[in-house]
């Protein structure tokens, strides 16, 4: 069974960090590109970062480029977001995705993805 769980999520002042964590199961992991994405409320979910887990290949949007690093642990089957520098502009639900197959171009469009996680709440005050 596909799953993937989000956790890390929280509260912070503006300037602070998080990390966030998505635990995969073995059949997203291992072979998938997996991202994380966005949604603020009255706003469409948007592309935050993917790497892929099988080999070289990591994005960023522009919006968080030299704040936000994505990561992963392999034997933990883990896929983590450190967040710094966080701004108010970054408060939205913080979803996991993962595709069977390599990143790419088009790796910020919610259609490229097939699984997804619950998502964890990310709140930044001023």
């Amino acid at each position: 069974q596909v799953q993937l769980v989000e956790s890390g999520g929280g509260s912070v002042q503006a300037g602070g960090s998080l990390r966030l964590s998505c635990a995969a199961s073995e059949y997203t992991y291992s072979r998938s590109c997996m991202g994380w994405f966005r949604q603020a409320p009255g706003k469409e979910r948007e592309g935050v970062a993917a790497r892929y887990i099988g080999g070289i290949g990591t994005y960023y949007a522009d919006s968080v480029k030299g704040r936000f690093t994505i990561s992963q642990d392999n034997a933990k089957k883990t896929l983590y977001l450190q967040m710094n520098s966080l701004k108010p502009d970054d408060t939205a639900m913080y979803y996991c995705a993962a595709a069977p197959k390599i990143c790419s171009g088009r790796w910020s469009s919610i259609e490229y993805f097939s699984y997804w996680g619950q998502g964890t709440q990310v709140t930044v005050s001023s």
